[in-house]
């Protein structure tokens, strides 16, 4: 036996010198002069073999089929690269002749558009008609090779068109709110408490991004619907699908194969507020059947910035000379006069928002129809968004929050973060500086709108609580809630504790 380990051991330094040495020669001389050397395995073999003995004998053969199935291994994946490598190659000369396809689909387009102006031009001329222009031809071509076709479309649409609009003399926000909530039931035969129109607009001060939430069919829609029509332009209604899951689906891709940019029709309304000086609704309908952290992430960052010159997101890593005249380096500035409405059902279908977007959403809950009322008749009312700011910035000076009631609220804190571990928040205080004065200014008081803020910022976080465990202390914020601010007063907070306290 001790002679077949010598014959595998000078036997394997051959093999590997052999191998070695092939790798070596492979491009200096040809390497079939490695072939002579397999009479020296042979000789090898013949002067061990008949010293190996049974387990020698067992070795050998073993050792054999090992060396055939590596070589084989190595052979067949040298085999699988090699097919893997003639695939990718066909695959990138098909994707070329792809393009080259679709670039001369678009050229012939772009002749057979000439043909068709040119007979159009020769039946107008006929007809003793005015042909068309020829600037209406380079607007279509510019569509046809731009990476944006559909947000080149806005910019030929909106050329040379004046969109400014006229101050309203006199206005304020509680008529604004009983203007819009008239219009609503007497035009659209939508009906609204006033204190729910305060608050939407109240809200619309606050934040971007308002949410409407509840059972189905109490009017969330038709409330983002009514305020489009209101203000003289149509609310853009986007249906979020469940598969959503990042800001591509919102905003679209740039398609490398096509060089072109997939757009949606939130980005193209999107765009189109660019060039509008009213407010314009985009509504996210429908907004939780995907996870709006996900999708909607970037806008809830770019929205927290102080700076109104950061809100821009980003398209397209490069400029092109027919990219839109709003894109700034490839990159698209959110305007102050858009809002995103987002409607949330509350059912199995759906996912649960997160507190991340709750702390950065004023949120409007439905649980019932609106009741019919007679409703004087309300024209729409086209004013610009540089009014409706106006008259939120006249109402942070005019009915700034009293002392007495943020010490109140102070105190309210601190019981809160004693019995429950929560606190507001630097965020929560920040827009109680903004909704409270507007909602005052609509027609409310400021304690309404104090309830609003801690039932809908503050006891919603309680649903994540082991509500089973804290019933007492539920009940006591209830009793403290009245020591505070008075019996009658803080009804939604009260209703809301109440359902807390029986349904756990």
């Amino acid at each position: 036996m001790n002679a077949y380990f010598e014959y595998l051991r000078q036997m394997l330094i051959s093999f590997f010198s052999d191998l070695g040495y092939f790798f070596y020669k492979l491009f200096v001389s040809p390497w079939t002069e490695v072939g002579n050397n397999f009479a020296n395995y042979n000789s090898l073999f013949q002067s061990f073999q008949r010293d190996f003995g049974f387990w020698g004998w067992f070795f050998y053969a073993f050792f054999l089929i090992f060396f055939v199935g590596l070589i084989g291994a190595i052979l067949f994946g040298l085999f699988l690269l090699l097919r893997k490598y003639i695939r990718f190659v066909k695959k990138e000369i098909d994707k070329d002749e792809l393009r080259r396809q679709v670039e001369r689909l678009n050229y012939e387009l772009y002749i057979a558009t000439q043909e068709k102006d040119k007979i159009l031009n020769l039946k107008t001329a006929y007809m003793g008609l005015k042909p068309a222009e020829e600037g209406a031809q380079a607007e279509e071509i510019q569509e046809i090779s731009s990476r944006f076709p559909k947000l080149i479309s806005v910019d030929n649409n909106y050329k040379d068109r004046d969109t400014s609009i006229m101050f309203k003399e006199g206005l304020s926000l509680e008529e604004l709110c009983n203007s819009f909530r008239n219009y609503a039931a007497s035009k659209l035969g939508f009906y609204y408490t006033i204190d729910v129109v305060r608050e939407l607009f109240a809200g619309i001060a606050t934040s971007k991004l308002i949410i409407l939430e509840g059972i189905s069919g109490t009017g969330k829609t038709s409330l983002a619907y009514a305020l489009g029509k209101f203000f003289c332009f149509d609310s853009s209604i986007i249906p979020v699908q469940p598969s959503w899951k990042d800001r591509s689906e919102l905003l679209g891709y740039y398609n490398e194969f096509t060089k072109r940019f997939n757009e949606t029709e939130f980005l193209k309304s999107l765009y189109i507020t660019t060039y509008r000086k009213d407010i314009n609704v985009i509504v996210l309908d429908e907004m939780n059947l995907a996870r709006i952290e996900y999708y909607f992430a970037e806008f809830l960052s770019v929205m927290e910035m102080k700076e109104k010159e950061n809100w821009v997101i980003d398209l397209i890593p490069s400029q092109d000379k027919n990219d839109p005249i709003h894109l700034e380096e490839g990159k698209l500035r959110i305007p102050q006069n858009v809002l995103f409405i987002g409607t949330a059902n509350n059912d199995d279908s759906t996912f649960t928002i997160s507190d991340k977007v709750y702390d950065r959403a004023i949120s409007l809950f439905f649980d019932d129809k609106g009741r019919p009322f007679e409703a004087e008749e309300q024209e729409p009312l086209s004013i610009p968004y540089s009014q409706l700011e106006a008259l939120f910035n006249e109402a942070k000076k005019q009915y700034a929050i009293s002392q007495a009631m943020l010490d109140k609220f102070d105190e309210l804190d601190n019981f809160v973060i004693k019995k429950f571990k929560l606190a507001f928040g630097n965020r929560i205080l920040k827009q109680l500086e903004t909704f409270v004065p507007c909602f005052v200014a609509c027609g409310g008081s400021e304690v309404d709108a104090f309830d609003f803020i801690f039932t809908n910022k503050i006891l919603k976080k309680f649903e994540s609580l082991n509500i089973a465990f804290l019933k007492e202390e539920l009940q006591e914020l209830s009793v403290y809630l009245d020591k505070l601010y008075g019996k009658d007063k803080f009804p939604k907070a009260k209703s809301y504790i109440d359902s807390l306290i029986k349904n756990n």
